[in-house]
């Protein structure tokens, strides 16, 4: 079991499309430990191996739902495929996204409110399930990791450009930035009481 380092936008594996996993295997197995691993050191919801430096179609939750999906999971080669989000605004109290690739930061963002989830467990197992409300929007943002996008890409113009002021001022945006779970301090203040996040935003 290995808590891994968690790179940060401009990374060029967070901007690629991950290659599909090969072969289902104790390396996979590997893989997955690791994923969960991390994320749980992290306090988050989801995780997708390129996030931790891995170019492989796999991500994996943590996130309760109303969908009778099991809390946790792990999904292989997966594709999704969601409504249309609205046309409206987000709303900044309760569609507000974070992402543990970009650290500290969160920005309103419009997701389909359903998503058609299918793929593979980790012994090679056909899986498939339907995803409403957040946990939608979390299969939506593991998922648009393992095509080479974050979040920060979809927002609209007004948040994209305070995104993008955000990524500046952190120095970001080019390779060799990352943190460690458990060892550099929470950049979503987990641990601090007084920063805790709304129950309507998640760090993905």
């Amino acid at each position: 079991m290995t808590i891994r380092p968690i790179v940060i936008t401009g990374e060029p594996v967070l901007h690629q499309r991950a290659e599909p996993v090969p072969t289902f295997d104790g390396t996979l197995e590997q893989l997955a430990t690791d994923l969960f691993e991390t994320m749980d050191a992290a306090h988050g919801v989801g995780l997708a191996a390129p996030q931790i430096g891995v170019g492989l179609r796999v991500f994996t939750w943590a996130m309760d739902n109303d969908d009778g999906v099991p809390a946790r999971g792990i999904i292989v080669n997966p594709f999704v495929s969601a409504a249309k989000p609205s046309v409206e605004e987000p709303d900044p109290h309760d569609e507000t996204e974070g992402c543990l690739s970009v650290p500290g930061e969160s920005f309103p963002l419009k997701r389909g409110e359903r998503a058609t989830v299918s793929g593979f467990d980790l012994a090679g197992n056909e899986v498939s399930f339907e995803a409403t409300g957040w946990f939608a929007r979390c299969m939506q943002h593991e998922y648009d990791h393992l095509n080479g996008f974050l979040y920060v890409d979809r927002l609209s113009d007004r948040w994209a450009r305070k995104a993008r002021k955000a990524v500046k001022r952190q120095g970001w945006g080019a390779p060799g930035f990352s943190w460690l779970p458990g060892v550099d301090p929470d950049p979503f203040g987990h641990d601090d009481v007084e920063h805790q996040h709304d129950e309507n935003q998640h760090d993905l």
